[in-house]
């Protein structure tokens, strides 16, 4: 089992575990299965774009971020995070991934992300490129180039595909390993939060490992 890792001061949660047992071999076409997702998610991310640049405006104008775009964005992240779990940023479930913009608490990954009340007019027009330029050169060493695929080039992928190996050989996922991977998509998660304006806290620059978050994010009203 996966220890409880605890970062009450962030208000992005990701949250993951490895299913048990997970095909040895499944891996290998898993980039065929999860087709239909990527098409919907190359639609919902053209849309999660337009949502942020109207939130963008509504923020600058009155420090809100509206909750009817905030949830849909956030519910872009989860059915990407869960799609991401499934596929080849962690290979952590043979669950296939609902089609879903909820948050979908059965399924072994989760994310949410604490609905901010006011957030800084100031920040919002140099967060999302100014402030997040660091945190992009190191994100794009984890994810690589275009995706190809099941491909990315990224350390995130080329570790998933070493895990997979493991498994396919061993039928166990390493969990210094998985750790190690979901720590790296937390990072990424975070990041993109924040750069798609849905929280004003800084992404650290730390790696958190561990699949689970023991705390919930703030109480969203």
């Amino acid at each position: 089992m996966t220890t409880p890792v605890v970062f009450p001061d962030h208000p992005v949660q990701v949250n993951a575990r490895i299913d048990s047992p997970l095909s040895r071999w499944l891996w290998l076409v898993k980039w065929l299965l999860a087709i239909p997702h990527y098409v919907v998610l190359f639609f919902l991310w053209i849309a999660f774009t337009v949502v942020t640049v109207i939130a963008f405006f509504a923020v600058l104008f009155t420090e809100r971020y509206p909750r009817a775009l905030f949830d849909f964005n956030l519910g872009v992240l989860r059915w990407s995070w869960r799609v991401s779990y499934y596929s080849y940023d962690a290979l952590g479930t043979d669950r296939y991934p609902p089609f879903s913009l909820g948050e979908e608490p059965d399924y072994p990954a989760r994310l949410d992300i604490a609905y901010p009340q006011r957030l800084s007019r100031g920040l919002v027009l140099v967060k999302w490129w100014l402030l997040a330029i660091p945190h992009y050169m190191v994100i794009g060493f984890f994810l690589g180039g275009a995706h190809l695929g099941w491909w990315s080039g990224g350390l995130i992928a080329l570790l998933t595909v070493i895990a997979a190996v493991i498994l396919a050989f061993t039928e166990k996922y390493p969990k210094d390993l998985f750790d190690l991977i979901i720590g790296l998509n937390r990072w990424v998660l975070r990041v993109t939060a924040y750069a798609a304006l849905m929280t004003d806290k800084y992404p650290p620059f730390r790696l958190d490992q561990g699949g689970s978050e023991t705390t919930a994010p703030e109480e969203r009203t």
